[in-house]
This record gives C-alpha cells, sequence and structure tokens, in this order.
C-alpha cells in the first residue's frame, strides 16, 4: 500500500514500545542516527514510523487492531503467570494490576474507545 495507505497502523511488537526505548534513547544520547525508514506493522505492512501508534484512538487499520488487543492480551497473561512463580522480581499485587492495565488496552483496541 505505502504511500497511499492513509491508515495508522501498530508496530508489529507493540506491547515491546520500540517508540518508547528510541524515545529515550534519544534523550539520553541525543537524536538517533539512523533510524528505519519504514518499520513493520501488526498488519503485516512496512510503513514510515510516522504512520504508526501504540495508543486505540489513533490506529485506524482494523487488522492492526486486531493485532495489538491480541498482543496486550497475550502480554497480559505472560505478566499474571510471571508475577504468581516463586522468587519473582513482580510482586502477584503488582502483577495482576500491570495485566489489568494491557486488558483494558487490548478492550481498547477492540472497541475503538480513544482515550
Amino acid at each position: 500500500m505505502g504511500e497511499a495507505d492513509p491508515h495508522i497502523h501498530v508496530e508489529t511488537k507493540v506491547v515491546r514500545g520500540e517508540a518508547a526505548v528510541r524515545t529515550m534513547l534519544a534523550a539520553t544520547f541525543g537524536p538517533a542516527g539512523d533510524l528505519p525508514p519504514a518499520v513493520a506493522t501488526g498488519c503485516g505492512l512496512r510503513v514510515p514510523y510516522a504512520m504508526t501508534s501504540s495508543r486505540p484512538d489513533r490506529v485506524t487499520c482494523l487488522a492492526c487492531r486486531d493485532h495489538a488487543r491480541a498482543e496486550h492480551l497475550r502480554f497480559a497473561d505472560e505478566i499474571e503467570r510471571i508475577g504468581g512463580l516463586p522468587g519473582s522480581s513482580i510482586a502477584p499485587d503488582e502483577a495482576r494490576r500491570a495485566a489489568e492495565r494491557h486488558r483494558t488496552l487490548a478492550e481498547r483496541f477492540s472497541s475503538g474507545a480513544g482515550g
């Protein structure tokens, strides 16, 4: 679809927050040198980074919304599982709260709710 694609997508690794990592590195070390011209998205396309968002109210690609929903639900389950393991660095109550935040995000991606 390339240049003609008007949709806003999510990066494939929407939960991992690659954009947040880039922002933190740029704030720490200065602007990033060579960012990739395009990123992989949840729907399988490669689009310019500027055409992606991790915010449910901004994503207009339905396949990417489905992908983000599934990723947030999977991550919520993973966090809860890790929080329940003996010796985990995440307390069970912290894990439940984090999992609930991701389930709320998943719901926002599926319902199209903003904010």
